[in-house]
């Protein structure tokens, strides 16, 4: 069943702007070759945006009236604008979209924090765009979040902090853990760590930096501070922080770096054999998420694997259980992880073996 990615992916565009099109969203402006060809695409593909199967139709129109519409989901991303495309974010929303179509309901939109304020400012949550329900995919600043809540009740979090609301989550810190464990268990006692700060803006309660400091207390070794990079979740200042370490400590460097995401360690292994360094003999790494470029990377990135498609299909599935009642308390659904295990973090002999 075709989705708006694969649209976006046809047309050349971002995920946001084909939902607008599709939605008669008029919010943001949208060329009218962009509106033209994303509805093409959305022909080729044979896309029905409301298209459900027959039982399910017949099933809803049993419980609503007859003119009801179907219920519209709005879901905010804690992204920069126009970043709709990050690849640990696109399959989150290839599962919402798919499990909210199956249901009958529609994906109203998408948004990054900022383009939400702009829409509240502009009184765009009023009438005819006002969700039904909001899912928010990681945790946005505190006041608008709570202004959120006060406009749309039905809200589900995908990790999130907010013990009255359904939750999806898999646990970060035990995530991190387990790939600085590795590391550890490859002989690594010098171990450096790139990533960033959370909603707090501190970097020893962020969840993945919490789980490899614990990693390494366990093992009695020592956090060193000249190996903390942050890099402010931005891949371009991942790089430039790895360049600035290689070239400030040349005698006094990590052995392996546990990266807080696949995005992070990519640019830093760019950085490390432009110094002529090689992976993992020099430096060793391993990422976090498992996007599927990981495993393309020379040499391939191992990575903890995070369901990300799973987390958006349950995502929306919670959010219309609990819009209708089926729960009567908040929960919190927790998804496994898996290490992936590449050549950036072991010696391809050793792979061989085992």
């Amino acid at each position: 069943m075709p989705s708006l990615k694969d649209i976006a992916q046809m047309v050349g565009v971002s995920i946001s702007t084909v939902s607008r099109v599709i939605n008669n969203d008029t919010s943001k402006h949208i060329s009218a070759d962009t509106k033209n060809r994303v509805w093409e695409a959305a022909k080729a593909l044979n896309y029905q945006p409301n298209e459900t199967p027959r039982r399910l139709v017949q099933k809803k129109l049993s419980q609503v009236e007859p003119d009801a519409q179907p219920r519209r989901i709005g879901c905010i991303l804690s992204l920069p604008n126009n970043k709709y495309n990050h690849p640990y974010f696109s399959p989150i929303l290839a599962g919402i979209e798919d499990k909210l179509k199956s249901l009958g309901c529609v994906l109203h939109f998408i948004r990054t924090e900022d383009e939400i304020r702009e829409d509240l400012a502009h009184h765009q949550f009023e009438g005819e765009g006002k969700p039904d329900g909001l899912i928010f995919v990681e945790g946005v600043e505190k006041s608008l979040y709570q202004q959120l809540r006060e406009v749309v009740p039905y809200c589900v979090g995908i990790d999130i902090s907010d013990p009255t609301v359904p939750v999806i989550a898999y646990d970060r810190v035990i995530a991190a853990k387990a790939a600085t464990q590795h590391l550890i268990e490859q002989g690594h006692e010098r171990i450096g760590f790139i990533g960033g700060v959370g909603l707090t803006g501190d970097m020893t309660r962020e969840k993945r930096f919490r789980g490899y400091r614990e990693a390494l207390e366990r093992a009695a070794l020592t956090v060193n501070p000249a190996w903390i990079m942050n890099s402010e979740w931005d891949v371009d200042r991942s790089y430039e922080c790895m360049k600035r370490l290689l070239h400030e400590h040349p005698n006094d460097l990590p052995t392996a770096m546990f990266c807080a995401s696949d995005m992070m360690a990519i640019s830093a292994m760019r950085a490390v054999t432009e110094a002529g360094l090689r992976i993992p003999e020099d430096i060793a790494f391993i990422g976090l998420d498992n996007i599927d470029f990981a495993k393309y990377t020379s040499p391939a990135l191992s990575s903890v694997h995070i369901p990300k498609y799973e987390m958006g299909l349950a995502a929306a599935k919670s959010l219309l259980d609990w819009m209708d009642g089926a729960y009567t308390i908040p929960y919190r659904m927790v998804l496994p992880f898996e290490l992936m295990i590449r050549e950036s973090s072991i010696h391809s002999q050793i792979l061989i073996e085992r």
